[in-house]
């Protein structure tokens, strides 16, 4: 405890300096009006003393925060985690700070959250959260915060979007299926309250089929490894094969470990296809085959976009990635 040091205040270097506190802060926010012989006097005070320049004091002086607000629907998910990731990795690079805003799926909590990050005083916002409207969004542009929408296609003076899509990727894996002779009939596994990403590829997976006149189930099912499992091993006793899309990996997982648990053989007799695949995709046996999108790397360009929105640099408000098909072990194809 002794080797603990009082924090050096601001103060004390005006008065070590024998300059005025608006001297100390314009050389530490390297403003002007500083004369070069006080400038130094001002740095060589502030290294001999320690001092370490308050982040709120900095933001004072210069009206920025260097604080970025981010909204998610969860961190419990693997893809939101590499999406944090990504924008982490440029917010340290770039001297950003971060402040997490978590929502459920309830549009009145999401609403609350809107407020937090008004109030908050953020430099700037990513906002990925499928409780959100395009109203929503444009109340946070009404008090001139730069913002970027993940999944959500939406622009203004002060909002732009990176959005991806699996629907494109899907609809031609439900067609090459077909067109190479495939014979399970399909089901699409809808989760309850999982948002628009999976409301969007479920539509596509229901205009496929009836587009090529296409026998299909919808199968419901909750967000958990542990329910799926349970109501598979349900389905499997008196269902003995089929082409199952899941949400993401735990869920493709729960069906394929129910299969197999029920003496079915992946993917013989089931097939299984993750939506939203991850690191985990590659874990479990037999591997699963899933669409990808580098999730870090959505971060990244969501955050890259950000600062340049906000130093008023962004010249085109829209970037799109696109989901790739990984064939893996536990489909045929």
């Amino acid at each position: 405890m002794d080797n603990l040091k009082e924090r050096v205040t601001i103060y004390q270097v005006a008065q070590a300096a024998g300059v005025s506190l608006a001297t100390v802060s314009r050389v530490i926010n390297k403003q002007g009006n500083v004369t070069p012989e006080t400038r130094d006097k001002v740095e060589r005070t502030i290294e001999r003393l320690g001092y370490k320049p308050s982040g709120l004091a900095q933001a004072l002086a210069t009206n920025r925060t260097t604080n970025i607000g981010i909204v998610i629907p969860s961190a419990n998910y693997v893809y939101i985690a590499n999406l944090l990731n990504g924008i982490t990795d440029v917010a340290k690079e770039k001297g950003f700070v971060l402040t997490l805003f978590v929502t459920s799926h309830n549009r009145t909590e999401a609403l609350g959250v809107i407020e937090k990050v008004i109030t908050t005083h953020v430099d700037g916002a990513i906002i990925f959260d499928d409780e959100l409207d395009l109203n929503d969004i444009m109340k946070i542009n009404s008090y001139s915060v730069p913002t970027i929408v993940v999944n959500n296609k939406v622009q203004g003076e002060k909002v732009g979007c990176v959005t991806f899509s699996y629907n494109e990727i899907l609809r031609k894996t439900i067609e090459s299926y077909y067109e190479n002779g495939g014979k399970k009939q399909m089901a699409f596994v809808h989760v309850h309250d999982a948002g628009r990403l999976l409301g969007r590829c479920e539509k596509t997976f229901l205009e496929t089929h009836e587009k090529l006149g296409r026998l299909y189930k919808v199968i419901n099912t909750d967000d958990s490894y542990s329910h799926t499992y349970r109501d598979f091993m349900e389905y499997f006793s008196k269902n003995k094969s089929g082409y199952f899309i899941a949400y993401r990996d735990s869920i493709a997982a729960a069906i394929e470990n129910a299969a197999t648990d029920s003496g079915l053989k992946v993917p013989e007799d089931v097939e299984v296809l993750s939506l939203v695949g991850t690191k985990y995709a590659n874990i479990v046996r037999p591997t699963i085959s899933s669409l990808n999108i580098d999730m870090a790397e959505v971060g990244k360009r969501s955050m890259y976009m950000l600062i340049d929105l906000i130093n008023r640099e962004l010249t085109d408000k829209s970037y799109s990635f696109e989901a790739t098909f990984l064939k893996r072990d536990s489909t045929n194809q």
